[in-house]
């Protein structure tokens, strides 16, 4: 994997991480068109680390206002811990019974298939994409209806505002278990489907957004360890692989490289550091587009990205 595929990879990464039309989906496609395998140890490092790029841009663009809103003081930040502990509980819960699941189903018969090995299956993106698409559009849709009925307030300022009031046990514990959704299928937007899942459960856009991307920081950390976790384990099996093979290519064998371990931690960390740059960018932008009222046009967009995304399965891709 050269510099200029990370780099490409990280930008597409970094701006549609955080809008939700899911960056996962547009990597992968982008990886398959470059030649490149999704599900391998490597790339789903690269993914995560990508990941985390877009976490640091997250911190850095929220803090100010996570500041005010969370920490601003003992009871805000308790309320907040709870609101968080509790979705990511039921994220754990729904995304550790779904890898069960698929593991006795889709897997079944296949002793060393993982849960990554699905991120390279654009038959399961594009559905995925629609689905999140028609989310997207209803929380949209319903949300204009709500502002016929209930005008946003508008402050002193004149300026209109839509992020008063928190989000309850009930709101934070449907973000999460929707969230718990988007762990193993790629194509499902988190963002876009936790902050639809907010609103739709009756929550404000500003506030959900915030609260998703919260939940994105600590959700992050954990999936980078089991990411690197894998690679150092799938690092170690391919040197004894191709040590075996060496021993045995009297016979024919056929010889595998080796995975670079140090390569692919350096490309992970080139990956991240240029989808901060982009993951930057793009929240900004996001932003925008959460207080002009135009989040039903980012599931319009999925909608004809799962086209795309089955077109080019049909191609063999």
């Amino acid at each position: 994997m050269t510099i200029w595929k990370v780099v490409v990879l990280a930008f597409i990464q970094g701006f549609a991480e955080l809008l939700p039309i899911s960056s996962s989906a547009h990597v992968v496609v982008a990886e398959k068109l470059m030649g490149l395998d999704p599900s391998a140890p490597q790339m789903t490092l690269l993914l995560v680390m990508l990941h985390t790029g877009t976490m640091f841009a997250v911190l850095v663009y929220f803090w100010k206002t996570w500041r005010q809103v969370y920490f601003s003081t003992g009871d805000a930040f308790r309320r907040f811990a709870i609101l968080a502990i509790w979705a990511t509980l039921l994220t754990a819960i729904v995304g550790e019974l779904l890898k069960k699941l698929i593991e006795k189903t889709l897997f079944r018969g296949a002793p060393k298939a993982q849960i990554e090995d699905l991120f390279s299956h654009l038959e399961l993106i594009a559905p995925a994409l629609a689905v999140v698409g028609v989310l997207i559009i209803v929380a949209g849709l319903m949300e204009k209806k709500m502002e016929k009925k209930i005008p946003p307030r508008v402050s002193a300022s004149g300026r209109r505002s839509s992020n008063e009031g928190t989000l309850t046990l009930k709101q934070a514990g449907w973000m999460g278990l929707i969230q718990g959704l988007a762990l193993p299928f790629r194509g499902f937007s988190r963002s876009g489907s936790t902050i639809s899942t907010g609103m739709l459960a009756g929550a404000a856009k500003e506030p959900a957004e915030r609260f998703s991307f919260a939940l994105a920081v600590i959700l992050t950390p954990p999936v980078v360890f089991l990411e690197a976790l894998r690679l150092v384990r799938a690092a170690h099996a391919s040197a004894a692989h191709a040590s075996a093979a060496h021993a045995s290519a009297a016979a024919g064998a056929q010889i595998a490289d080796p995975i670079n371990l140090h390569a692919a931690v350096a490309a992970s960390l080139l990956g991240g550091a240029c989808s901060f740059v982009a993951g930057l960018l793009a929240l900004a932008w996001l932003s925008r587009w959460l207080e002009s009222g135009k989040w039903r046009w980012f599931g319009i967009y999925c909608l004809l990205a799962a086209a795309g995304v089955f077109y080019l399965h049909t191609r063999g891709f």
